[in-house]
C-alpha cells in the first residue's frame, strides 16, 4: 500500500476526508471561492445503484431557503429542514454528496469540474441557500453549457497553481485503480435532509 494521508490502518480510504481536503485546497487557491465556510459543509458519499458513466455524479443539498430562511412554502404548506449539526453543535449549511463509484470514474479534469460545479452552487451570502441567477433557470443560469465553462476554467486555473500533487494523484485514479492501490473507499453517510412542517 502507498502512504496516503487518507488511508487508515485498517488500510480503507477516507473518500468523504480527501474530498474535503480537495475542497479545502481550491477554497484557498481560487479567491471566487473564499466565500465558502467549509467547517458548516457536509460531506458524504452515496453508492451508486449502477456502475455507468451516465446519471449523476455529486450533489449540493442548501439547508435553508431562498435567501437564507430558515422555513419556505412548499405545496402550499409551510416547511423547514431537519436540521444537520457540526460535532460542536453548529449548524450545517450545506450537504455535499458524491455517488461511488460513478464520480470515482471520470477523468481527473471531469472529477475537477464536478466538484467545482457544485461548490459554486453556494450562495456568495454563504447563507444556506443556492446562488441564484436571474430568470427561469436560477440555478445554473440561462446556460448550463456556460456555467461548465466557467467551472473547467477555475479547474484550470486551480491546476496552474500547482496545488498538493498527492491530491491529483488521487484524483487521477479511477475507482479500481484506487482500491488497488489504497484499499476499500469508506466514508461518511449521511441521509437527504426532511422537510418537516413547522410547528
Amino acid at each position: 500500500m502507498s502512504t496516503c494521508p487518507h488511508v487508515t490502518e485498517s488500510h480503507v480510504f477516507d473518500f468523504t476526508a480527501f474530498l474535503r481536503d480537495v475542497c479545502t485546497d481550491m477554497i484557498a487557491r481560487l479567491p471566487e471561492l473564499k466565500h465558502i465556510e467549509l467547517s458548516r459543509v457536509a460531506f458524504s458519499f452515496v453508492r451508486s445503484r449502477k456502475r455507468t458513466s451516465h446519471g449523476t455524479q455529486a450533489t449540493l443539498t442548501p439547508m435553508r431557503f431562498e435567501g437564507g430562511a430558515s422555513s419556505g412554502i412548499v405545496d402550499g404548506q409551510r416547511l423547514t429542514v431537519d436540521p444537520l449539526r457540526t460535532v460542536d453543535g453548529r449548524e450545517v449549511l450545506y450537504l455535499f454528496h458524491a455517488y461511488v463509484p460513478r464520480f470515482l470514474d471520470l477523468s481527473c479534469e471531469e472529477k475537477l469540474v464536478t466538484i467545482l460545479h457544485e461548490l459554486w452552487h453556494i450562495s456568495p451570502q454563504f447563507n444556506g441557500d443556492l446562488r441564484r441567477f436571474p430568470g427561469r433557470n436560477y440555478v445554473h443560469s440561462n446556460s448550463e453549457a456556460a456555467y461548465d465553462r466557467l467551472m473547467l476554467e477555475f479547474a484550470q486555473r486551480w491546476r496552474a497553481q500547482e496545488p498538493n500533487q498527492q491530491l491529483l494523484e488521487v484524483l487521477s485514479l479511477d475507482s479500481a485503480r484506487l482500491q488497488e492501490r489504497y484499499g476499500r473507499v469508506v466514508g461518511h453517510r449521511i441521509a437527504m435532509p426532511r422537510l418537516v412542517p413547522v410547528g
